[in-house]
Order: C-alpha cells, then sequence, then structure tokens
C-alpha cells in the first residue's frame, strides 16, 4: 500500500482527458468492485433541466481502467475544493476513498462513485437510448457527444477498449447522420 502522505484521485471519465488541477504524477489505473457507465443525467455540464444530457459514473460491479493522479500534499485542499465543486454541484456523487491498482503498486485514490439514490441515477439503459440522448444534448461544457468522443480517444490512448463505449459512439454517429439526411 502507498504511503499515508500520498493523496491519488482516481479518474474514469472526463479527469482523465481534462484534470483542471496540477499533479505530481499520473499512472494507468484498475479499480476493481465499480465499472464506468452512462447512469447519471446531466441538466449543467451536458445538458439542460429542459433537455437532459448523460454523464458517466462509477456503478457497482465490475472494474475500471482509467488514471490515478498523485497530488502533492501542500496542493490537496485546494485541489478538492476544486474537485468538490467540479463533481459534486448536485450530490449525485459520492467521494470515496478505494484502492487501486497502479504500475508502481497499490494506492488507495478518492474516486467518485454514483450515489443511486440520488434522482439523476438513470440505472442501466440501454446502449441506444444512450446514443440517441447523447447525440443531442448540449450544457455548458458542450456536448454529451464530445464527452464520450474525448473519453474513447483517451480509452485508446491508454491502450483500453472499451467495446461498450466504442459501439455507443458508433450509434451517435449514425444517429447525427441519419438527422442530417433529414435536414437535407
Amino acid at each position: 500500500m502507498a504511503e499515508a502522505h500520498e493523496i491519488w484521485v482516481f479518474a474514469y471519465g472526463s479527469l482523465m482527458w481534462r484534470p483542471g488541477f496540477p499533479y505530481l504524477r499520473r499512472e494507468s489505473a484498475l479499480l476493481h468492485g465499480y465499472h464506468r457507465a452512462f447512469c447519471v443525467r446531466s441538466t449543467r455540464y451536458r445538458g439542460t433541466p429542459r433537455k437532459p444530457g448523460l454523464v458517466l459514473g462509477l456503478d457497482r460491479g465490475g472494474s475500471c481502467r482509467g488514471r490515478a493522479y498523485k497530488i502533492a500534499a501542500r496542493r490537496a485542499d485546494s485541489v478538492f475544493a476544486y474537485l468538490w465543486e467540479r463533481e459534486l454541484d448536485n450530490d449525485v456523487y459520492e467521494p470515496k476513498w478505494l484502492p487501486v491498482a497502479t504500475p508502481a503498486g497499490k494506492v488507495r485514490a478518492c474516486a467518485f462513485v454514483v450515489d443511486r439514490r440520488h434522482p439523476d441515477y438513470t440505472g442501466r439503459l440501454a446502449n441506444a437510448r444512450i446514443a440517441e440522448i447523447l447525440a443531442s444534448s448540449r450544457g455548458d461544457q458542450g456536448t454529451a457527444r464530445a464527452y464520450l468522443e474525448h473519453t474513447v480517444v483517451q480509452l485508446d490512448a491508454l491502450g483500453i477498449r472499451e467495446g461498450a463505449l466504442h459501439r455507443i459512439l458508433d450509434e451517435v454517429r449514425a444517429h447525427l447522420v441519419a438527422g442530417a439526411a433529414r435536414q437535407r
């Protein structure tokens, strides 16, 4: 296990490609007991209250490959203040300290796990429904489609083949092509 003074954050979605905080090191990481899923309704970042989008959450079961960021102890307060504002704005996520495997060994990392009791937790949706939502939603941080594309690009760069996300991306692109054809 890592030394007690080490502070780590586990990233599985946008934190992988846009952490937004300074870090000492980043490692590929594996978290057991949770999986990455489009199970969080977004009414701000990737959607609106009138047309909600979807973002990823860590949901129970399985495992998840992502990144672990090591944070300098002297920066922990400011990094966690930033993360609380970014990730906990509507309390759909619960921060949990979980064991994460990295190439350098196991570390305890703060991971943002979805709260299944929260009204913005969607549960498991069919890939076709996810693609339909992602193809048409936009929020303060851009389109839900772009969020998915950035995540898939990051996973590919890390050598993580997450077939479900690739299939959803293919379906999103098919929705966009079909929509463009209807516009003609």
